[in-house]
């Protein structure tokens, strides 16, 4: 039976899910997902999982945030000055915002904190931080 190996094209359906069980994503009702293994395509834990695998293999695999989504990272907690904050704009803890990096590239952040002269933004990925739990099934070797 052919295994997974590194460089081969595969599609998988999966289910995300926090160690508290909350579901963050999953392929159901969708195509399943397709990339190529050990191309950087995936977060590292999830690709290191896919060598050996054979089609119709279902597994369960733990995730460090390590190889997740990372640690948060405080340096990822931006001081937006409020006089930038466009007249009229209502801004909610919680509330989720885009901005533009240097590249013109928009990234998404959260407000975190809102005080007279700044409002704290967090750039952190939402799940960085947090250990995920994967529930994987090979459906194809390309």
């Amino acid at each position: 039976m052919q295994q997974v190996k590194a460089g081969d094209l595969v599609k998988v359906h999966y289910t995300g899910k926090l160690t508290s069980g909350e579901q963050f994503d999953s392929s159901t009702g969708r195509e399943p997902l397709e990339f190529t293994v050990g191309a950087g395509q995936m977060i590292k834990g999830f690709d290191a999982a896919m060598p050996g695998m054979t089609i119709g293999e279902k597994k369960t695999i733990q995730i460090a945030p390590e190889d997740a989504y990372g640690v948060r990272s405080e340096e990822a907690i931006i001081p937006f000055p409020a006089s930038n904050v466009p007249e009229g704009m209502k801004l909610e803890l919680g509330m989720t915002l885009s901005l533009n990096n240097e590249m013109g590239q928009p990234f998404p952040v959260v407000v975190m904190e809102i005080k007279e002269d700044v409002i704290l933004l967090d750039a952190n990925h939402f799940l960085a931080g947090k250990e995920l739990v994967f529930d994987i099934e090979l459906v194809e070797i390309a």
